[in-house]
């Protein structure tokens, strides 16, 4: 698809988006897709200016009007947000701010998910109460509007005012109405926001009346025309006059303040009585506001921080074979790009045969993915009803996408692996592997360089690592190369010698046996000449080991190949020995098992796990009765909330930290 396909396709899609979501009250993609598809086509048409089409969505500000409702043109547009979705993108926001020479001060508010109204007043009294619409014509609603008990009819003072806000719906009412619903076999209600627009849309005001609809105001389109000179001040003046304004608003002095109410409310979310999507950050001081001004479709002082979403949808356009260091054949899922969780995703692994065929996913379908653990990423289920019959089914690959060798199923896996010694993916990932961060750490050797250096033949087997040293000279000749990053590489090899044998142990890519496993052995077996020479059923009665690890162990030492390999690094004088560096264990860690969770400031996550299980203790990813501490950073996610469901101990960092220089 070329250029003009593509944007072609995104403005047909996202018109389509609008005109079901906004007119028919019926979205027929989610909120993250609608995001994705509508940042894309921003993308695209500041590149490519001159492929505009005139019915782009982005020369809109909201949806359409329907015929069924008397039209209103509003005074002053209602415009959109423009979105961020992580803190890098909040700070971005703020330092284009400052580069105008503003000092800024926010006010954050929570973004209800609702339906956008204008209310207008004269002399006090509700004249007019109308929908966003397109943002410049609006439906009227009046008759509606006025079913809602906290839109007052009559202001506190007889003024002539428009305010604007959101209508909404408590989580309440729509359990109860679709309690009702379902009593009487009618269909229920999808969401709140899409029964608060349906409600607002009846032409009959007694069913609008029924719905118990609800409103926060937030925004007085002139208030320098009362005096106001900030905004918070407009929300206090709007409260006043008797118009209902959201508690949680708050006024933050930077933007570190920013981060930290959206992380507060991005946890609060599910308490409140109301659904919210994100939350809105506005320059408070009103001239700022003016000198700052607005973009066709944005005001430019403010922007709305979208909440990662625990699920994201998207289309699966490919489904393509890797081979992994054990010759494991792996189906992936490429996917159009797509924000989750504040992540852009755009593969993800499907495991094996049974996996995709028991969900049932098909090349071209729109899935729903989801992060394992909050973080990676794995497609949870195909959307069966976008479905259009042009999807394609999956076949399992038989042979070596790599190699073309037939592939081979083993027993009790739904594993297929290559088995052909000589397959180029297999070696090529192995070194990959070795070098990596938590195996032997060889800074500087990524996917590329790695490739790179195997397909040129300095790499072959591991233990090539620790003779580039002889192609110096080479090295520094090629492109992209000098004498400062050939050294570093150099450097890096140099130093992994020194590496505990459980990195030694992981980087061999020894099947089954993962970081931790690795550590287990070491400290039991202390030697990598011992571990070689233990047997199956020894292996099998270590805590954490077990059958399947321990036939692993067993079989990868009896590899004549693998012995090779070792006895190689032992030449060039790699550490095969356990180093504890003396630690000793000690109470508060032995034996117990402890979670991490938000961000650490003082040491890193990696750091601080080494260390709880150089003291004895484990390091697990998910918080259950088991735990025993949870140890917690600055803005902690679910996993200190369960903690503290479960009554499990809460050490802070700085506590954690305490514990450890005691008893140093």
């Amino acid at each position: 698809m070329d250029i003009k396909e593509r944007l072609d396709y995104l403005v047909d899609l996202i018109n389509e988006a609008n005109y079901n979501y906004h007119v028919l009250d019926n979205p027929t993609i989610e909120d993250v897709e609608y995001d994705k598809y509508l940042r894309e086509l921003y993308t695209l048409e500041e590149k490519y200016p001159d492929l505009i089409r005139e019915d782009s969505p982005t020369k809109k500000i909201g949806g359409e009007v329907i015929d069924a409702f008397k039209k209103v043109t509003h005074e002053k547009p209602m415009m959109s947000l423009s979105n961020v979705f992580n803190e890098e993108e909040i700070r971005s926001f703020d330092e284009k701010i400052r580069k105008e020479g503003i000092n800024p001060e926010y006010v954050c508010e929570l973004k209800i998910d609702g339906l956008s109204v204008s209310l207008k007043y004269k002399n006090g009294v509700l004249v007019s109460a109308a929908t966003r619409g397109d943002g410049i014509t609006g439906e009227d609603i009046t008759h509606n509007a006025k079913t809602i008990k906290t839109i007052p009819l009559k202001l506190k003072e007889p003024l002539d005012i428009e305010v604007r806000g959101e209508i909404y719906m408590s989580k309440k009412v729509l359990d109860e109405l679709n309690k009702e619903r379902e009593k009487n076999n009618e269909p229920l209600l999808k969401n709140a926001r899409n029964a608060a627009a349906g409600s607002i849309r009846q032409l009959d005001s007694k069913i609008a009346a029924k719905r118990k609809l609800d409103t926060f105001i937030y925004h007085l389109p002139n208030p320098e025309d009362f005096g106001i000179k900030t905004h918070y001040e407009a929300l206090e003046f709007m409260t006043s006059l008797g118009f209902k304004t959201n508690p949680n608003n708050r006024i933050v002095k930077n933007i570190d303040e920013v981060t930290e109410f959206c992380n507060e409310y991005e946890k609060k979310r599910n308490e409140l009585p109301y659904d919210i999507d994100g939350v809105v950050i506005k320059l408070n001081n009103i001239n700022d506001q003016l000198s700052l001004g607005f973009t066709a479709r944005y005001p430019k002082w403010a922007t709305a921080y979208k909440f990662k979403a625990e699920l994201a949808y998207t289309k699966l356009k490919d489904i393509v074979f890797t081979v992994g260091r054990t010759g494991q054949v792996t189906p992936n899922a490429i996917l159009e790009p797509v924000i989750l969780m504040g992540s852009l995703i755009s593969k993800t692994t499907l495991h094996n045969e049974d996996y995709v065929k028991e969900k049932g996913i098909k090349i071209g379908d729109t899935v729903a993915i989801k992060k394992a653990g909050d973080v990676i990423p794995e497609v949870v289920s195909p959307l069966l009803e976008r479905r259009t019959g042009n999807e394609i089914d999956f076949v399992m690959t038989k042979t070596c996408p790599i190699c073309g060798e037939s592939l081979t199923r083993k027993e009790s896996e739904a594993a297929y692996y290559c088995l052909n010694k000589q397959c180029d993916a297999k070696h090529i990932e192995g070194l990959i592997h070795y070098a990596s961060r938590d195996a032997m750490n060889l800074e500087g050797f990524g996917d590329n360089i790695t490739e790179d250096f195997y397909n040129i033949g300095y790499l072959k087997r591991v233990n090539d690592y620790y003779t580039l040293d002889k192609y110096k000279e080479e090295l520094m000749s090629l492109e992209g190369f000098g004498e400062k990053s050939i050294i570093k590489l150099l450097s890096s090899i140099e130093k992994s010698k020194e590496n505990s044998l459980e990195r030694l142990l992981f980087a061999l890519g020894i099947r089954h046996v993962g970081a931790k496993t690795a550590k287990v052995l070491a400290k039991t077996y202390k030697n990598i000449d011992a571990l070689m020479n233990t047997t199956y059923e020894e292996l099998s009665k270590i805590n954490d080991i077990g059958d399947i690890i321990a036939k692993s162990v067993v079989e990868y030492f009896q590899n004549e190949e693998n012995i090779e390999i070792i006895n190689k690094l032992k030449e060039h004088n790699v550490n095969m020995g356990y180093i504890n560096n003396n630690y000793q264990e000690l109470e508060e860690f032995s034996g117990k098992t402890f979670v991490l969770t938000g961000t650490l400031t003082n040491i890193t996550r990696e750091e601080a796990s080494q260390l709880i299980e150089n003291y004895g203790g484990k390091v697990s990813g998910s918080v259950s009765s088991k735990t025993s501490v949870v140890i917690v950073g600055e803005a902690p996610g679910s996993k200190y909330n369960k903690a503290l469901s479960l009554g499990i101990t809460i050490w802070q960092e700085e506590e954690f930290l305490d514990k450890i220089k005691e008893r140093k």
